[in-house]
């Protein structure tokens, strides 16, 4: 018997509690380092603080009103339609529910509305980033570079790339 999918809503008005939410995800990867976390949890209080001027937006998905999930994005600045995708994580013991796709789905939506074509992810070539590899294969963004020793020596810096314009108009 299959089981079924836990039922998901998604906001995208960050909230002060989202801190310790985003937090508690993050630790339940352990591969983000401390210092990482803290910069996912500054985002939030600069989008809490400076509003849509921030540029940073979010989405989360909620489970019975617990966040399991959540992306970071925004414009990148001084170019015309080109979006970085800053932050995406779920939790753990959630990971593999098709939460991630649902999440990056709705941001990708999002950016097209903000006047978006282009989306960038940067990520680790470290071996523990490889399910996160494949995710972003499995929703066709395709590796446009890789900066060797970026983050620290043998820690290759790759950056995916999709073009949401060209999909859109297919």
């Amino acid at each position: 018997m299959k089981s079924e999918k836990p039922k998901i809503s998604l906001r995208n008005k960050a909230r002060p509690s989202d801190r310790e939410a985003v937090r508690k995800i993050l630790l339940s990867n352990k591969y983000f380092f401390d210092f990482e976390i803290a910069v996912a949890e500054e985002l939030i209080e600069e989008r809490l603080t400076r509003g849509p001027v921030s540029g940073y937006h979010f989405f989360f998905a909620e489970i019975e009103n617990r966040v399991v999930g959540y992306a970071c994005y925004g414009p990148i600045p001084c170019t015309q339609k080109s979006f970085d995708l800053y932050w995406m994580a779920v939790s753990e013991e959630l990971r593999g529910q098709g939460i991630g796709s649902r999440i990056l789905a709705e941001t990708e939506k999002a950016i097209l509305k903000l006047g978006g074509e282009r989306v960038y992810i940067e990520t680790s070539s470290r071996p523990d980033y490889g399910p996160t590899r494949r995710f972003y294969e499995k929703t066709n963004y395709r590796l446009a570079s890789r900066l060797d020793d970026f983050y620290a020596p043998g820690d290759a810096k790759l950056t995916w790339e999709k073009n949401l314009a060209a999909i859109a108009k297919a």
